[in-house]
């Protein structure tokens, strides 16, 4: 794979301006330099923003909203249609880059950019569906309905993980409900903001639509804190820890602003006597390891009936033993690199509390060395049997760690399920409509996702995806989400010559 004519191809310098409004690019902050896990190589550095920069870029943001929120929706829609097009235009290139710079599977990489090219298609058709209600007025003579309009600038904090799919999911249906977006993107896997702006760039100049609707501003934790305070940003959407969560939570609240809040996950499967253990493997081996472990939909908990637990225990460590680690861009791999060696650190620490509670290992990870893995970003995945009380277990390792321990009856399985702090995805595999149903219902899972016989990892976009409890009860992407990013009005017209009060109120004046 030649990353130069990648580079090229989403038009990335050796050295980028990392303020994007619009079409202008510009950046005189400190410097970022983009490595990747995959190699270690620098792949290229983008200048961050300062207080002035960010200035700019809100104000930018401003000016376009106030055109584009008379836009009618379906022509936003249009033109959110020709970005979807402009990304399966240069899918291949950009999901490489997010591959490369981030370090997940070029399959995964590729799946990224599907999903921000499926989130513009639902936005298309909701762009003729933006719906409010009509109710019957007490009042003779009269008439109530609601109404939604643009809410103004959508301020948007990404993470490394996911680089430009959580970004599209907040940004094409904030653009359909006529508001502008402003991003920080997460400085570990900043060039695929500055890929991303290039595309829009090239479809708002084609349609004559203010190119300032979406503008990037590369930074540190000081971009994402003037993001949070700012009140001309009425709506703040975070993706990443729950600490971070609830720092943008807490400063967003101050001033009564909203947020839309994405956090960490803690997921688990339950895994019945009446669970097909063909369908169990993928699901969890890929929900463990898919993205190194650094999905907040990973699955960290193996809930198993004791009266299997030894066999799906046996099953699970030959197929770790089958994994192949090493360079992303190769799709004979199953696993590519952590992020970057702090979160190999982080990963080592996790195993070594892991021994320091009493936790046993099933397979035992360790950092790789050696041809392939110069970039020291490498590790092999582990498994460990462990109580859901350890404190390790109940902490969220974005890493390949997972936890297996059994249970005898479904309604501890599901209390274990539900005892961590977290509450994002779950899932149950079993062929009994029972204990399914069971799971599903308002006794069973108390996350946000809940599935069965498909694992934790991977939603599709037509589902509102977020969860509850420390993961920060946020919804992105499909269903209503969109209700978000707009603000509601309750409108109440009196069309006869009277005016009656509600509530039958007599107030006479003479």
């Amino acid at each position: 794979m030649d990353i130069q004519s990648i580079l090229k191809t989403l038009k990335i310098e050796s050295h980028n301006p990392g303020v994007m409004i619009g079409t202008e690019s510009f950046g005189s902050g400190p410097v970022i330099n983009s490595i990747s896990p995959v190699d270690g190589q620098k792949i290229a550095s983008l200048t961050s923003a300062t207080k002035e920069d960010y200035e700019r870029a809100v104000a930018a943001a401003q000016n376009a909203f106030v055109s584009w929120r008379n836009t009618p929706a379906p022509k936003r829609g249009e033109v959110v249609r020709q970005f979807g097009d402009a990304l399966r235009q240069k899918k291949d290139a950009l999901g490489a880059l997010v591959s490369y710079e981030m370090g997940k599977s070029l399959q995964e990489g590729l799946g990224e950019v599907q999903e921000m090219i499926d989130i513009c298609d639902f936005a298309v058709g909701l762009s003729r569906q933006l719906y409010g209600m009509t109710t019957h007025s007490e009042r003779p003579e009269h008439r109530m309905f609601e109404q939604y309009h643009p809410l103004g600038v959508v301020g948007i904090i990404s993470a490394f993980n996911f680089p430009v799919a959580v970004w599209a999911w907040n940004t094409a249906l904030a653009w359909i409900c006529g508001d502008s977006c402003l991003w920080k993107p997460s400085e570990k896997s900043a060039l695929c903001s500055i890929a991303c702006q290039h595309i829009w760039n090239e479809v708002a100049t084609a349609n004559g639509v203010p190119a300032e609707l979406s503008c990037v501003v590369n930074g540190y934790a000081d971009i994402g804190e003037m993001i949070s305070s700012d009140g001309r940003i009425p709506l703040v959407s975070a993706t990443g820890s729950t600490r971070m969560g609830k720092a943008v939570g807490q400063t967003v609240g101050a001033r009564l602003g909203r947020a839309l809040l994405e956090l960490g996950g803690n997921n688990a499967i339950i895994i019945t006597p009446d669970a097909d253990l063909e369908m169990v493997v993928p699901a969890a081996v890929f929900g463990a390891v898919g993205t190194c472990g650094q999905r907040c939909t990973s699955t960290r908990r193996l809930i198993i009936h004791r009266s299997i637990y030894g066999q799906v225990k046996d099953v699970l460590a030959k197929a770790y033993g089958q994994l192949r680690i090493g360079s992303p861009l190769d799709e004979s791999n199953h696993i590519g690199p952590l992020t970057d060696e702090a979160a190999v650190d982080m990963y080592l620490n996790a195993l070594q509390a892991v021994k320091d509670e009493g936790g046993t290992f099933v397979v035992e990870g360790t950092k790789l060395t050696g041809p392939g893995y110069e970039s020291g970003c490498y590790v092999s995945p582990s498994i460990a049997e462990a109580t859901n009380d350890m404190a390790i277990v109940q902490h969220e390792t974005f890493a390949p760690l997972l936890f297996i321990m059994p249970y005898d009856t479904l309604e501890e399985a599901i209390a274990m399920q539900n005892g961590v702090a977290q509450g994002l995805s779950s899932a149950i595999m079993t062929n009994n409509m029972r204990e399914a149903e069971r799971f599903l219902s308002a006794s069973g899972s108390d996350c946000g996702i809940a599935n069965v016989n498909i694992g934790t990892s991977g939603a599709e976009i037509g589902g509102a995806f977020g969860g509850e409890k420390e993961t920060g009860g946020g919804r992105e992407s499909g269903s209503d989400a969109w209700k978000a990013y707009m603000r509601r009005q309750t409108n109440t017209v009196n069309y006869g010559t009277s005016l009656p009060l509600a509530q039958g109120i007599k107030f006479d004046l003479g």
